[in-house]
């Protein structure tokens, strides 16, 4: 029966899609043309340059833990447009937690919630450390100060290098495209 329903909730979406109409976009210039004759030819033509569409990024869904970004450049010569969703990772670990608690597995929902270093600090300020590998109370307190380089800020740090090194290659990158329109 549930297969049924699934299968038949999957020929309605795809139904859906496969009818939608396409997006058109239609775009207008005005030109103008003037001519001179006094002694010499001079022609002069005034027209608006080509637009570079930023493509538009929906995230209809509200359950989704993602956040659109678009942008576009244009120059005379060159227009470049772009977009990308980026992860809300604090908004899936939420999630996560949430559907464990839910489903009656709350120490795994709590260790969901300690891979956030202020969870993690706030959890030992409260005298109730994370647990650590199936062990709560003072036995996981025992582990976590033998295994001090598996707290989530040790983690975080090694994070925090990785999206400094992709932002200096994303930085160089749009540096070389700017170029490119100059």
């Amino acid at each position: 029966m549930k297969r049924l329903i699934i299968g038949l909730m999957m020929f309605f979406t795809m139904s859906g899609v496969a009818l939608a109409e396409p997006i058109v976009t239609e775009s207008t210039s005005n030109s103008n043309v003037t001519t001179n004759t006094n002694g010499k030819m001079e022609t002069t033509v005034k027209s608006p340059p080509p637009s570079a569409i930023s493509p538009s990024i929906s995230v209809t869904n509200s359950d989704l833990c993602t956040v659109g970004v678009a942008g576009a450049v244009q120059t005379q010569i060159l227009g470049i447009s772009g977009g990308s969703v980026v992860r809300d990772m604090n908004c899936e670990r939420l999630k996560n937690a949430k559907i464990l608690y839910d489903m009656g597995m709350k120490v795994a929902a709590v260790s969901v919630m300690c891979s956030d270093t202020r969870v993690f600090e706030a959890m030992e300020m409260a005298g109730t450390p994370c647990p650590f590998m199936g062990k709560i109370g003072d036995e996981a307190a025992e582990l976590w100060k033998k295994n001090p380089e598996l707290k989530p800020e040790n983690r975080e740090q090694e994070e925090r290098r990785n999206d400094k090194i992709e932002g200096a290659v994303m930085g160089i990158g749009g540096l070389g495209l700017l170029l490119l329109l100059l």
